[in-house]
């Protein structure tokens, strides 16, 4: 039996009739990019979400830059951030011509710690930038306590929590601003790039909606120096067809978190807690001794697997000359030798989790001999 990561050939066959007369929609109105499919999803997110302004663009990359320049972030301020995450979260803050600064994690969330966080603000701290990773909600409450506090802005990297609800609210709709990812391989993701920035200040949306289209509000008429960022049509149709099975395909993400769970039970593995709303379980990520050898075992059975993260961002060679060290943020590098990420989509069958449950029996049984 192969067993994938991830399997969207599933889920389209799943949604296969609605997808492609959405397609073929978009294709006779001969309207390509920012059309009414995009106003439509960006009126349905918004809705969904539980914010006054959503604005699609092109990547989840550009939501965070964007956000971040709408945020006024910019040559020489610095920004408070996760190390153990996507490169694509302190990128965004080069862009700006602004430091990334990290602060550790909290090793069972795997999130940002917001204990720490006060010890790196400095007078050239402007934001923070918490990732809500592999679908787990950030303690929102005590970053923004911290924001209050330093008047600092909150943007909310929610590129893995498209549903996450943080205390009845969804991510993205605390900090100043959020922004989402619709990578293919997401909880709520397209058959290309595409991202969305949603936020309550119709400030931040103003200055997004300029930025995005090449600093123009009026055709011609250009403002600022902006960004080719927008959004096309039938991204925007595929999405708000697949808008409309998050929930179901979410929860049914959180069943089989549980499933696992409950088959990891009582081995020397630390499976991930929290299948409530706050966890949608975009990855379901483990922490095992002698990782590497692990994923091998497992390919070996026809199981596919992955690392999600495999090197911290100021491990990476671009982020090297800020000078971190592994003991700076141990909990990230410890995280970074052990996680590793199984199986996990919504149409996954339940005799798949046995299989790689078993697996991993296995590979702990021969490891303890």
């Amino acid at each position: 039996m192969q067993i994938p990561l991830v399997d969207l050939k599933r889920q389209y066959l799943s949604i296969e009739k609605d997808i492609d007369i959405s397609i073929k929609r978009v294709l006779n109105s001969g309207q390509f990019i920012l059309g009414p499919e995009v106003s439509a999803l960006e009126k349905e997110a918004a809705e969904y979400i539980g914010v006054k302004y959503t604005i699609g663009v092109a990547s989840g990359t550009d939501a965070l830059h964007l956000s971040l320049l709408a945020c006024g972030i910019g040559e020489g301020d610095e920004v408070i951030t996760t190390p153990f995450t996507f490169i694509a979260t302190a990128e965004a803050v080069s862009y700006c011509g602004a430091r990334p600064v990290f602060s550790d994690i909290d090793i069972d969330t795997y999130n940002i710690d917001p204990s720490k966080i006060e010890e790196k603000i400095t007078e050239k701290t402007k934001a923070i930038i918490p990732v809500h990773l592999y679908g787990r909600a950030t303690d929102m409450d005590r970053i923004m306590e911290i924001a209050r506090k330093y008047k600092l802005k909150v943007i909310e990297d929610c590129a893995q929590s498209f549903g996450t609800e943080y205390k009845n609210k969804k991510t993205g709709s605390i900090g100043n601003a959020g922004a989402f990812s619709f990578f293919p391989s997401k909880n709520l993701g397209g058959y290309g790039d595409g991202g969305m920035v949603v936020t309550n200040d119709g400030d931040i949306a103003e200055k997004v909606k300029i930025l995005r289209a090449h600093g123009s509000k009026q055709k011609y008429i250009h403002r600022v120096i902006g960004y080719n960022s927008r959004l096309d049509e039938i991204q925007a149709a595929i999405l708000r067809v697949k808008l409309k099975k998050i929930d179901e395909w979410n929860e049914m993400r959180r069943k089989h978190a549980a499933l696992y769970n409950g088959m990891l039970k009582g081995l020397p593995v630390k499976a991930p807690n929290g299948n409530n709303k706050e966890h949608i379980h975009h990855v379901y990520t483990i922490r095992i001794k002698n990782r590497d050898d692990c994923i091998k075992f497992l390919s070996e059975k026809g199981i596919s697997s992955a690392v999600h993260y495999p090197v911290t961002i100021p491990a990476q060679e671009a982020y090297k000359d800020l000078g971190y060290k592994g003991s700076d943020l141990p909990n990230s590098y410890l995280a970074a030798r052990e996680v590793i990420s199984l199986p996990m989509f919504p149409e996954i069958e339940k005799a798949e989790i046995e299989t790689v449950c078993d697996a991993i029996k296995r590979f702990v049984g021969a490891e303890n001999l």
